[in-house]
């Protein structure tokens, strides 16, 4: 069942991805957090009370609500770094410099829980690939090159602070119901989004945003939020070094999407990057 969810959460954030770039054209990144992050909010809430799991709040230990807090902080800040890479780089690259996370945060849980242990010499292989691949698509000497590497040190730090938040949710969501979990994970996101743009003294930017592309941006928030709560339900039942891959196969999906919408040139580099990196994937999901 947890392979399903993981796999629900990968389409989810897919369409996610390719919403938050149509909805961050002209709209300041900071801003297109704060309201997409809006919109999750209110979907997380409103499955928690209809599954009636509000009343299991009160029971968390004080130890599950530090790391679910601390998990929240580190989602925002992920968040935050992602739009600001969306919004500088192309998407096909950005998705594939972010989803270094699956690396960091598989290699971590295996080293940090003892159940993550399961046969791995065989994940570390398929780790190796999907790093051989995201170094591929990201093709950093290019960017060298370029003299514009700003996307990537975003999408970077991006992967960074998602790997960190997968760890954290892991340790707070024992014994806590997942979509519990994810309501109180958003209420921080939410308050550091809205810090932030209010720190940066961008709020009269938010009158600034367009329909078309609000439009976007809450379609981005319900296809996040959908996608957090399948996620966040398979990191609970099943192991983060199998279910981080596994939701990481909406890049293929978003780096053919974007190729397809937004007409990025992906170089026969690219394409072998994801070709490894997909393997990679796979071979990991099997394992489950």
């Amino acid at each position: 069942m947890w392979v399903a969810a993981a796999l629900c959460s990968t389409v989810f954030a897919g369409a996610a991805t390719m919403l938050s770039k149509c909805g961050v054209s002209d709209t300041d990144s900071d801003v297109a957090v704060a309201v997409r992050t809006s919109v999750v909010l209110v979907l997380a809430w409103a499955v928690v009370f209809a599954t009636g799991v509000q009343r299991t709040l009160s029971g968390i230990c004080a130890g599950s609500w530090a790391f679910l807090v601390l998990s929240g902080l580190a989602t925002g800040a992920s968040w935050l770094c992602y739009f600001k890479a969306l919004s500088l780089g192309e998407v096909s690259r950005v998705v594939a410099a972010d989803k270094s996370s699956v690396v960091m945060s598989s290699l971590a849980a295996i080293v940090l829980f003892p159940g993550e242990r399961t046969m791995w010499q065989a994940k570390l292989f398929c780790l190796a690939l999907i790093a051989a691949g995201t170094v591929f698509m990201t093709d950093i000497q290019r960017e060298k090159e370029s003299g514009k590497p700003a996307w990537l040190f975003f999408a970077l730090l991006s992967a960074g602070f998602a790997a960190a938040s997968s760890l954290l949710a892991k340790a707070g969501i024992t014994g806590v119901d997942s979509n519990a979990a994810t309501a109180v994970r958003t209420c921080v996101v939410l308050v550091l989004a809205w810090l932030v743009v209010l720190c940066r003294k961008k709020t009269v930017l938010v009158r600034n945003v367009s329909r078309r592309e609000a439009m976007f941006l809450i379609l981005s928030g319900l296809a996040t939020g959908t996608s957090w709560l399948c996620y966040y339900y398979a990191v609970q039942q099943g192991q983060v070094s199998i279910v981080v891959p596994i939701d990481k196969l909406s890049t293929p999906l978003t780096v053919l999407f974007s190729a397809a919408v937004f007409k990025e040139r992906i170089s026969a580099k690219s394409w072998c990057g994801l070709a490894l990196l997909t393997a990679g994937i796979l071979a990991l999901a099997a394992m489950a």
